[in-house]
């Protein structure tokens, strides 16, 4: 019996089948596939009944394409499904040329990820050096972190977080997910040798403004800083 032909299944089988399948994971089938981004969890529980034990579906359909070609994964405390993590070659594309960031850059990109919220400044004195001006604003071109606020400090300096593309680009679900510092020895990007009492922190990206920041104002947008007023005034 040929494969095309063990794959065929009479209609009464299939039928059977979407019978025998609870509604609500149909449904949320349906709207992450239709979705152009990711869902969370709040859109996911309007659009079914009462009483459906949201967690559990979620559960039990990312089991069901574990082993597909598609998978549903959490990024950044979302759903969505994604081409399974061997098979992307499939979908790249040989001509695209992807950019390297400088050292100087990827420092910048640590630091800013696991310290968050963090000033300019405070990224210089993290590294123990300058950074460049064009090493924060290739990282706010990528899109992977974003100006948070202002410092309550002389000068009002500006504090940057990562964004949701970051965590989508790394395929983490929050910036917890990073790893901690012996993962970061077990892979061999810290040096055994450690000044006693260093340690790595436990990254966070709560949005909410901490007690020493203001938000960003209007004004800000000058300086291609603050969000555009129709965000500001959605949220």
């Amino acid at each position: 019996m040929s494969l095309a032909t063990r794959m065929i299944k009479p209609r009464e089988e299939l039928d059977s089948a979407a019978e025998a399948r609870p509604d609500e994971l149909r449904l949320l089938e349906a709207m992450l596939f239709a979705a152009a981004e990711p869902l969370d969890e709040k859109d996911l529980a309007q659009r079914l009944a009462q009483g459906v034990d949201l967690g559990t579906a979620l559960n039990c359909l990312q089991q069901e394409y574990a082993t597909r070609g598609v998978n549903l994964i959490r990024i950044g405390g979302k759903w969505t499904f994604r081409t399974a993590a061997d098979l992307s070659w499939l979908l790249s594309k040989e001509t695209v040329e992807p950019r390297k960031l400088s050292r100087a850059a990827i420092e910048t990109l640590a630091i800013i990820a696991y310290h968050q919220p963090v000033t300019r400044a405070e990224i210089e004195d993290i590294r123990g050096v300058s950074t460049s001006k064009g090493s924060v604003d290739v990282l706010l071109q990528t899109e992977w972190i974003k100006p948070r606020g202002r410092r309550k400090a002389p000068g009002r300096p500006v504090t940057y977080g990562t964004t949701e593309v970051f965590l989508s680009h790394f395929g983490l679900d929050a910036v917890g997910d990073l790893p901690g510092i012996d993962e970061l020895k077990g892979s061999g990007l810290l040096d055994g040798r450690l000044p006693p009492g260093f340690s790595v922190p436990l990254p966070s990206d709560d949005p909410a403004l901490r007690d020493d920041e203001d938000p960003l104002e209007p004004g800000d947008l000058d300086l291609g800083l603050a969000p555009p007023p129709e965000r500001m005034a959605g949220e």
